[in-house]
């Protein structure tokens, strides 16, 4: 599960992401609203926690755009406020859930891992099509037909990202960034290493689906024929 913090309390900032790094979590910081809301956009977030006071561009005005582009991640919404007009506001523009500060860290925590489960809630039964194959999104299994493979998590993360995004070419760097994040010092070439894995398990299944890499820019999901 990934989160961004956007929060100009640095030293507050910092202390929450040592938290969530403890329980888990991959997490990424932003100090202003407009760094912030850039890489809130990106879309790789599972949730984001977010400050009302911010330098550049505030709170409110952070998650106005991130829900007008459309960006699904669960926002929890940090205030130094009590006032029931930010309250409203917040869940107006589209707040998941809000905390007051000064919090307890464990209230803190107990709340990012509500909203972790309310997303994956919203697809604990979906699974995802594309040709002769699917993939199951709650047990990692690549099926075809009868036959089935489980798939690693970094396999299975990239496969997902392939298939919700089937109908386009997939950037590599954004494959990076969603699965080992913006810090990651992890080699340029190691989503050709899993996807040299994809390829395998289908072949194993004997599937239509095919991968197929663009030369400079990413990849993107085929069928044989």
């Amino acid at each position: 599960m990934r989160v961004l913090i956007i929060e100009d309390e640095k030293s507050l900032s910092r202390a929450i992401k040592e938290l969530l790094v403890c329980e888990g979590f991959l997490v990424d910081t932003s100090f202003n609203g407009v760094d912030g809301l850039d890489n809130a956009l990106s879309g790789i977030y599972d949730v984001i926690i977010l400050d009302i006071t911010l330098p550049k561009m505030n709170g409110f005005e952070v998650l106005q755009e991130i829900r007008r582009n459309q960006i699904s991640s669960a926002v929890l919404l940090l205030t130094a406020k009590s006032e029931t007009e930010d309250k409203v506001n917040g869940f107006k523009y589209g707040t998941d859930d809000y905390l007051t500060k000064p919090f307890a860290t464990e209230e803190l925590i107990a709340r990012v891992w509500a909203l972790t489960r309310r997303s994956k809630r919203e697809y604990i039964n979906e699974s995802l099509r594309f040709a002769d194959i699917e993939l199951d999104r709650t047990t990692h299994f690549l099926k075809k037909d009868d036959n089935s493979i489980k798939l690693s998590l970094k396999e299975y993360q990239l496969m997902e990202i392939l298939m919700l995004n089937k109908d386009s070419v997939v950037d590599r760097e954004y494959c990076i960034t969603k699965i080992w994040g913006y810090d990651s010092d992890i080699e340029y070439n190691s989503t050709d290493v899993y996807i040299s894995f994809l390829r395998k398990k289908l072949d194993a299944l004997n599937s239509k689906a095919v991968i197929k890499s663009v030369r400079g820019v990413g990849y993107s999901l085929g069928e044989k024929e």
